[in-house]
């Protein structure tokens, strides 16, 4: 029972933190940072979702990962292709 709260409240910290370092992240240079901070929010809602069933928590994460990743992926291409320094 303990362990279902530890999870629970760990991932609305994970959540809470990670929406703010994504709101700050466009200020940070390296691509692989701004991914970090992306992940991190979807790891926190994988944890609350992984209070309530197993199978839910595991096809959020792959499918925030993936989105988030072709996202980004699409973004730092399209900046190359202006010019811009990443």
């Amino acid at each position: 029972m303990f362990d279902i709260y530890v999870c629970f409240y760990t991932g609305v910290l994970l959540v809470i933190l990670g929406s703010i370092a994504t709101a700050i992240g466009p200020g940070v240079k390296d691509p692989i940072v701004r991914t970090l901070n992306t992940e991190i929010p979807s790891v926190g809602i994988s944890l609350i979702l992984l209070t309530y069933n197993h199978t839910i928590a595991l096809l959020t994460f792959i499918a925030a990962t993936v989105i988030i990743m072709m996202i980004l992926l699409r973004a730092i291409v399209r900046m190359e292709e202006l010019g811009a320094e990443l």
